[in-house]
């Protein structure tokens, strides 16, 4: 079993900074190696769905045509179902940019929850329009 060790010079405010700074880089640079980043996205909403075309994430969100997504470099994505996927990348900075702008093609409304979210995400719904009451006068 091979250890990486990080140590510090002094016990200065600033290298015990730096040294939880570095011990965690490169914390993240071997979990991305070994088992990789995945950011799981969900569609909530009728007839809304993801498909993969080639290497891109094709979305039907109830626009009049569907968005094509390109993945940047370093960055795939697996669709499981058409309502689930997640984006996989080998590096925590790379996977951490792409899913939020899949979750912008329509993000989830407060009124119905419709739309992209992180999976696990919370939505705070609203109380939709209150009707009149008593009727006309």
């Amino acid at each position: 079993m091979t250890q990486i060790v990080v140590t510090r010079p002094s016990e200065a405010k600033t290298h015990k900074q730096l040294h939880g700074l570095t011990r965690t880089l490169v914390n993240n640079m071997v979990v991305g190696v070994t088992d990789g980043y995945r950011k799981p996205l969900e569609i909530t909403g009728v007839g809304y769905r993801a498909a993969l075309v080639g290497r891109k994430l094709q979305l039907n969100l109830g626009y009049s045509h569907p968005i094509e997504i390109d993945p940047p470099a370093g960055i795939s994505f697996e669709v499981e179902n058409p309502t689930s996927w997640p984006s996989s990348a080998s590096t925590r900075s790379s996977s951490a940019r792409s899913p939020p702008r899949v979750r912008a093609t329509r993000k989830p409304e407060p009124y119905k929850g419709k739309g992209v979210r992180y999976a696990g995400e919370q939505i705070r719904r609203k109380a939709g329009k209150a009707g009149k009451i008593g009727g006309k006068k």
